[in-house]
């Protein structure tokens, strides 16, 4: 035991005797293991680090967000770019084109200065009311920017003396005179999706006839046959119509239905190849004969009015007013003249005498030929009268409302879904 001391004693002694001549290198190696262990900790840390570094960008998105994203890249990988987008980040169209209509009072009560590219639009009204000289109209304003442009004249009835009298370059216009129903949209579905035509008319839907209508006999009933044929050629038209800017303008005809349940057993007039061209249609035109435009005994005008029954760009049951002129087509020195008397650019004097850029003028007849002699007279006019409508339209729209708070509200019935019926009932 005394052994067992003597020895423990020596070790004491000695430790303390290397502490005090190396204190530092003693406390290293009794302390090693701890500080070999904290130093590896501290690499362990610094890998940790750079790891987190390169995944910053996923760790400060949610899971939300990183879900979508890989959503979005799926979609992109699977269908292609630009098959699903940010609306407000894509390079698109922020106000959509438009091809003007040749008619100066019709595009400003468009809102969009004419029919927008990319959609449908449907022109329908009675016999003689000017659809075909409107669709013409379309056609030769397009013209004038380079563009190509189609007809297909369903009817089989265009008249090509006047079409250039309204305009039209006939020698770079593309005609077609199908024979079926099938055969005209199959060709309008090629030129559309060759993205090269900027306006296809078609004259009209009431001439598309099917094929099984044709080889049957006369009197056969075919059920929807022409309804079924439009929705479906509908539905196939309206991607392409969106990627290649093209207008597509149907013009329709008229009938009338008896009605025999809910109402007065009055007839009701509805367009001809069923309710699809409705939904489908961004712009739908009712266009009417008025009255007649009169030269002493001979008539040689019709006054047509315009409605705007459907708009998608702006608001909607607007009317426009002007003349056409027969082989002539619109005549846009008149619409000049009545809006720049309405807005008191021009001024009656007295009589049949009229004031107008300082100069006075007998009779409306001079003041048009006026006009279509100095185009840069009649253009500033048109400018003028552009930038007094657009000033006016919100004071108008305001007062409109006014008028309409202290009004009762009215309940349409159910049974009253076309849209001229909804006007006449806000009208009333």
């Amino acid at each position: 035991m005394a052994t067992l001391l003597r020895r423990a004693s020596l070790r004491r002694a000695i430790a303390s005797a290397a502490a005090a001549s190396c204190p530092e290198s003693y406390r290293q190696g009794i302390c090693g293991s701890t500080f070999h262990c904290r130093d590896f900790a501290t690499k362990g840390s610094k890998k940790k680090t750079k790891s987190s570094g390169t995944d910053s960008g996923e760790e400060n998105m949610s899971k939300k967000d990183l879900a979508l994203h890989q959503a979005i890249d799926q979609i992109t990988s699977s269908f292609g770019k630009g098959a699903i987008m940010w609306l407000g980040r894509s390079e698109g169209h922020r106000e959509v084109p438009v091809v003007s209509t040749g008619s100066f009072s019709l595009d400003m009560a468009l809102g969009i200065g004419g029919l927008p590219k990319g959609r449908v639009v449907e022109v329908y009204g009675p016999e003689a009311s000017g659809k075909t000289t409107l669709a013409l109209h379309v056609i030769a304003e397009a013209q004038k920017h380079a563009s190509y442009c189609a007809f297909v004249d369903a009817e089989h009835a265009l008249d090509p003396s006047l079409a250039e009298a309204i305009g039209v370059d006939t020698s770079n216009l593309l005609l077609s005179q199908p024979d079926c129903a099938e055969q005209a949209l199959s060709l309008v579905d090629t030129l559309i999706r060759s993205g090269s035509v900027d306006v296809v008319v078609v004259d009209s839907v009431a001439a598309l006839v099917p094929k099984t209508e044709l080889d049957g006999e006369m009197g056969d009933a075919h059920v929807a046959l022409q309804a079924r044929l439009m929705s479906q050629a509908l539905r196939k038209l309206s991607h392409s119509l969106s990627l290649s800017q093209t207008i597509l303008l149907f013009i329709n005809q008229i009938r009338a239905t008896v009605q025999t349940f809910g109402g007065f057993g009055g007839p009701k007039e509805v367009t001809s190849g069923g309710n699809a061209l409705k939904f489908y249609a961004s712009v739908r035109l009712n266009i009417r004969r008025v009255g007649l435009v009169k030269k002493g005994e001979e008539t040689i005008g019709s006054q047509v009015n315009v409605k705007i029954v459907k708009n998608k760009h702006a608001p909607p049951f607007r009317t426009a007013q002007f003349e056409l002129e027969f082989g002539k087509g619109i005549c846009r020195n008149s619409e000049l003249f009545e809006l720049g008397l309405k807005h008191k650019l021009i001024k009656k004097t007295g009589g049949a005498y009229y004031s107008f850029n300082e100069q006075q003028f007998h009779g409306k007849d001079n003041l048009k030929n006026f006009l279509t002699a100095n185009e840069t007279v009649a253009k500033e006019l048109e400018a003028e009268l552009r930038r007094l409508i657009e000033a006016e339209a919100p004071k108008k729209q305001e007062a409109e409302d006014d008028l309409l708070d202290d009004l009762p509200e009215e309940i349409v019935r159910p049974e009253t879904s076309s849209e001229e019926d909804l006007a006449a009932v806000i009208e009333a």
